[in-house]
């Protein structure tokens, strides 16, 4: 790299507070001088992949990322460093049709039940808690959960659809809670059999299936932390499936991860490498999907406490990297704590929100109490 850019650069990463090489936890440590070289070349998946190989370190890198987007340096960038700035808020990317729908669950969630029993709380919750009056991750995730079937008011022998069930924390807890029928649908294999085996004996059901193959009723529907694997091209579908298998009094709740823009790119590095064909939804593209469909009766940002969720996830990973190492690599290390450290620094920056989005019919007759938290 130029030594005229090198300053340059080194310039404006100070204006957000960063230092190559310097003293502070979040600062940028360089090993490898070629690593400019390969980010100009390369962009994001040369930023992502030189962290895996080792080439650089930041102590915080959480913080790192937060003070980069806080500080939006990818303004007084052209060419290849801004868009590397600016894909570093993105996180998803959309599957553009019903045959890529299962990839992620091949790539991502079948990467090793031990990993996500390490990672996550007892329940196996894969998206954001809910921290308030929480001291641990578990407590949080429980709260979040059970806000969920209060939200639904949720009544026994209910049968409600969970599009995306992850494995089966949702389906087990209000099952067990509040007597209901839940059928859950997934599309990775290991989630399946691993929810299966946790509700065992409980009026659960989890199917390998994609979620424009269900045609059927329920009393109430939730989604929460898939609607990211659905993709601008789908979400119209997605919803129309929602409206055609909702009873006309039941309620709908919608958990995503959001952006505060419409976001026309993906991150490369993120999609080679943690979520393919995965793309964060904005407000347009919600409003506009489920225009004339649903009547939208909450809609709540809950962005904070997911960066507080990642930061309880990565400490968990760390923590239980010994138990499981023998079956990852040190690159996978280093690839696992750059997504989960740099999506919380995503969330910090207020780039990233995670919406709770309450939808009913037309046809309710009445408005939806949202208890509170």
């Amino acid at each position: 790299m130029a030594t005229s850019l090198r300053a340059e650069v080194e310039r404006l990463l100070g204006e957000a507070g960063v230092r190559i090489n310097g003293p502070e936890p979040w600062d940028m440590q360089i090993h490898n001088d070629k690593l400019f070289d390969r980010v100009m070349k390369e962009g994001s998946i040369g930023l992502g992949e030189a962290y895996m190989d080792g080439w650089w370190e930041a102590g915080k890198l959480d913080e790192f990322c937060n003070r980069i987007l806080r500080t939006e340096l990818d303004r007084h960038f052209t060419g290849t460093l801004a868009k590397i700035l600016k894909n570093v808020t993105s996180l998803f990317r959309n599957p553009q049709n019903s045959k890529k729908a299962y990839e992620v669950g091949e790539r991502h969630y079948d990467a090793g039940n031990d990993l996500y029993q390490v990672m996550l709380d007892p329940r196996m919750v894969y998206t954001c808690g809910y921290w308030n009056g929480a001291d641990t991750l578990a407590e949080a995730q429980e709260n979040k959960l059970d806000h969920v079937c209060r939200i639904l008011d949720l009544q026994p022998g209910d049968k409600v659809l969970d599009i995306g069930c992850g494995w089966g924390s949702f389906a087990q807890f209000a099952a067990e809670k509040y007597e209901v029928e839940v059928v859950g649908i997934t599309i990775s294999k290991k989630q399946a059999e691993l929810a299966r085996e946790r509700c065992q004996g409980l009026p659960v059901e989890i199917r390998l299936q994609d979620y424009r193959e269900v045609d059927e009723k329920f009393d109430h529907i939730i989604s929460l932390g898939m609607f990211e694997h659905v993709g601008p091209k789908n979400y119209r579908t997605y919803f129309q499936v929602v409206d055609r298998c909702l009873d006309e009094e039941g309620i709908f709740v919608l958990h995503t991860i959001g952006a505060n823009h419409s976001n026309r790119r993906t991150d490369p590095w993120t999609e080679k490498y943690i979520f393919p064909n995965s793309r964060i939804p904005s407000i347009r593209h919600i409003g506009l999907a489920i225009e004339d469909l649903f009547v939208m009766e909450d809609w709540s940002n809950h962005g904070p406490d997911y960066d507080k969720t990642l930061m309880a996830w990565h400490q968990n990973f760390s923590e239980g990297w010994d138990r499981i190492k023998d079956q990852y690599s040190e690159r996978f290390r280093r690839m696992w704590d750059y997504y989960l450290l740099m999506a919380a620094g995503g969330f910090r920056a207020r780039k990233n929100n995670q919406w709770q989005i309450v939808l009913t019919k037309k046809g309710r007759g009445e408005r939806v109490k949202i208890p509170a938290l």
